[in-house]
């Protein structure tokens, strides 16, 4: 291993992350290897890898990075805007080429696909998020969109709206989703009457509610599958 504080351009080429991913993939590196090719540079005590592991000591994991805002990476020494916004982004690509995949599936076939097509987006906010799928027949996703933000309550969650966009984008089904940033999954007492609202809006125009998931941290709820959207 390179000697500690020397600057990565002075390492041996077969210790330089960005030379190690030309000559062996990315797969080959480490994920303090892969962060600090994101980072690019140090500061004046930390070469690149170092902030990056610190970044991964201190947060635990990707997993936990990501759960930062951009705010609170910008303010850690050696970081800054400019890195803090690289993070994010990367973090942000990683999400939307898992949903592409999923999207290329030929449907959304049970709770689970929804719940793979969506948790990484999901399972670690730090405030309710509402997120609906709309789908064709035969439960394709046309699109997904984020329309409320708070706790649910009749009068953050609006069935018009919902409504409203499943007929601009020509959705015949749609599927609820939120999450709950406690991390247990379980519906709340009002979780089960939004659902109901809705879903007994949505019968007056032939839109199918095919299910609500409530996301955790690592599991889901899923009203289809509890029998709960009668």
């Amino acid at each position: 291993m390179a000697a500690q504080g020397r600057k990565i351009p002075a390492w041996p080429a077969d210790q330089r992350p960005r030379e190690r991913l030309l000559q062996q993939g990315a797969e080959a590196l480490s994920e303090a290897e892969l962060l600090a090719i994101l980072l690019r540079t140090g500061n004046v005590q930390d070469t690149a890898l170092d902030l990056a592991r610190k970044l991964l000591r201190d947060y635990g994991s990707l997993r936990g990075i990501d759960g930062q805002t951009a705010d609170t990476l910008k303010a850690i020494k050696g970081i800054g805007p400019a890195k803090a916004c690289q993070i994010k982004a990367a973090l942000e690509l990683s999400k939307r080429l898992v949903q592409e995949k999923w999207k290329k599936k030929e449907r959304i076939q049970c709770s689970d696909d929804a719940f793979h097509y969506l948790r990484l987006r999901m399972r670690d906010l730090s405030r309710e998020v509402f997120r609906v799928l709309f789908l064709t027949t035969r439960h394709d996703i046309i699109d997904d969109q984020e329309l409320f933000k708070g706790s649910l309550s009749e009068s953050v969650v609006s069935s018009r709206e919902i409504i409203l966009y499943a007929v601009r984008c020509g959705a015949a089904a749609i599927i609820l989703v939120h999450n709950h940033p406690s991390g247990e999954p379980a519906p709340s007492p009002e979780d089960k009457q939004i659902t109901h609202k809705i879903i007994e809006a949505c019968r007056y125009v032939d839109i199918q509610v095919l299910d609500h998931l409530i996301i955790g941290h690592d599991s889901y709820f899923s009203f289809a599958d509890e029998g709960l959207l009668n």
